[in-house]
């Protein structure tokens, strides 16, 4: 019997006693007897280890939590609609691609590029729709159109901040707000996310 994965388990599947444990409000004497007794075990002393390392764990995982949130506070939001993502195959010439990225920056549009080892991912504004259907048409296996890029600016001290990013994710997942596409670039973190779930990612966002 693994005994700190039984006392992990027991700690997490009773939310309370998680929360007094992170708290310190817990007796951990009490705890280990309670663990043992309901468990039918006599390991007292391995059980006591167990609580107490986890505690150190959890400990860990507050401050990590306080130092999120602290960078999450100086965040800057940019919001970009009428977007286009269009996923294509990935061809063995890029350079219609490339036309075509110089073509946007000229007009001083937007465009993104995700090269996968099959597939290409395009990011670029609804307007140009046809021309990427046209253009890519013998590649192209999905294109959506009105979307939104949420660009979220982190101070460089993320990356020495591990936990970030999840951190983010998780909060929109709680809200069921789905990440359609997403990319990053040093402290820039740009995600994209249909029309409809603006307003709740922006809630989600203003930290």
């Amino acid at each position: 019997m693994n005994i700190t994965k039984l006392t992990e388990e027991y700690i997490s599947g009773h939310p309370s006693i998680r929360d007094c444990v992170a708290k310190g409000l817990v007796n951990y004497s009490a705890l280990a007897r309670q663990i043992c007794r309901e468990h039918k075990i006599d390991r007292f002393d391995a059980v006591l280890i167990a609580i107490r390392r986890h505690f150190l764990k959890l400990k860990e995982s507050e401050t990590q939590e306080k130092d999120i949130l602290r960078l999450l506070k100086n965040v800057k939001i940019r919001i970009r609609n009428r977007i286009l993502v269009a996923i294509m195959d990935k061809p063995k010439d890029m350079e219609r691609v490339y036309v075509f990225q110089k073509k946007v920056k000229r007009e001083k549009g937007d465009f993104n590029l995700i090269e996968g080892e099959d597939t290409l991912t395009l990011v670029t504004n609804s307007k140009y729709v046809e021309e990427v259907k046209e253009s890519f048409k013998s590649w192209l296996i999905k294109c959506s159109e009105n979307l939104v890029q949420i660009a979220i600016l982190f101070d460089p001290e993320i990356e020495s901040t591990p936990g970030v990013v999840n951190h983010v994710y998780g909060l929109l997942a709680e809200k069921g707000i789905n990440i359609l596409e997403e990319m990053s670039c040093w402290t820039d973190l740009m995600i994209i996310v249909d029309e409809k779930d603006l307003a709740g990612a922006m809630d989600v966002l203003s930290f």
